[in-house]
């Protein structure tokens, strides 16, 4: 819902579609999903997994496509952007792909949240420093949301992991997707910004 919230925030040059067209096709996907399954369980049905991860991946190719977008009005029409809808919008299309990322690595995770739930799950693909140092946290430590947006967040500003390691090359893949993208926004949007408002 934030990361429909955000796009919808943005101008309209740098939308795929008209900005309402993604937060309908996100809340066309949602509302349905938190009537069927308001909460992740054991056991979960295959369709309410399969329509979790389209919609991570409706919004991450939303975010995407802005950021190429906003890139491509920079280099072919910069005069018609200015410096704070410039600064604006970078700042938007980041916070999308933290949030975003952050939904990507909780889902996937050792199988994603209803998995996590099992006594028995598959080998995690994030190695966090709880799971290294156990006297460190409680016996039972097993990682939150808020863990993955750290991840995230921590990934999209040193544009590499932390203290968090990647184990999968699906965990390593998205990383990569992560940073590439964070690195674009920051180094070539945010400075061009900086530059018009200097």
């Amino acid at each position: 819902m934030i990361a429909a919230a955000l796009n919808f925030v943005l101008p309209g040059a740098f939308t795929l579609g008209p900005p309402w067209l993604v937060a309908v096709i996100e809340l066309a996907i949602v509302v349905p999903l938190t009537i069927v399954a308001p909460r992740r369980v054991m056991n979960e049905t295959r369709p309410n997994q399969t329509a979790a991860v389209v919609l991570i991946a409706v919004a991450n190719v939303a975010n995407v496509a802005s950021l190429i977008l906003l890139i491509h009005a920079l280099i072919y029409n910069s005069k018609s952007i200015n410096g704070v809808q410039l600064l604006y919008s970078s700042v938007d299309i980041w916070a999308t792909n933290v949030l975003v990322f952050s939904l990507w690595y909780w889902e996937l995770d050792r199988g994603g949240p209803d998995e996590r739930l099992k006594p028995e799950h598959r080998a995690p693909d994030f190695l966090f420093p709880q799971m290294v140092t156990p006297d460190c946290t409680e016996p039972s430590w097993s990682p939150r949301f808020f863990d993955y947006v750290y991840v995230a967040f921590t990934n999209a500003t040193a544009f590499s992991p932390t203290d968090t390691m990647p184990l999968t090359q699906w965990a390593k893949f998205l990383m990569l997707g992560q940073a590439a993208t964070s690195l674009a926004t920051i180094a070539i949007v945010a400075s061009r910004a900086v530059n018009i408002l200097g």
